[in-house]
């Protein structure tokens, strides 16, 4: 079973950025998880989806600790 790989166009479309803002988040040692495989630069799918939820923000309303019962 293998998990899919994406280059820096896709998971930047994944994430809904623009590809420079991934090689400056490389850079500045942000963003998602990435392999480097030579000069190649791939994005396993399921760091990105992680990477999205843990950009998550809780309000009042989806917080279950800040739910009034």
């Amino acid at each position: 079973m293998t998990q899919q790989k994406l280059n820096t166009m896709e998971a930047a479309a994944f994430l809904g950025v623009k590809p420079n803002t991934l090689e400056i988040w490389r850079c500045q040692k942000r963003g998602p998880k990435y392999s480097k495989i030579g000069r190649r630069v791939l994005y396993d799918i399921n760091d990105l989806e992680s990477y999205f939820l843990s950009c998550s923000v809780y309000t009042k309303e989806t917080a279950p600790q800040l739910r009034r019962q």
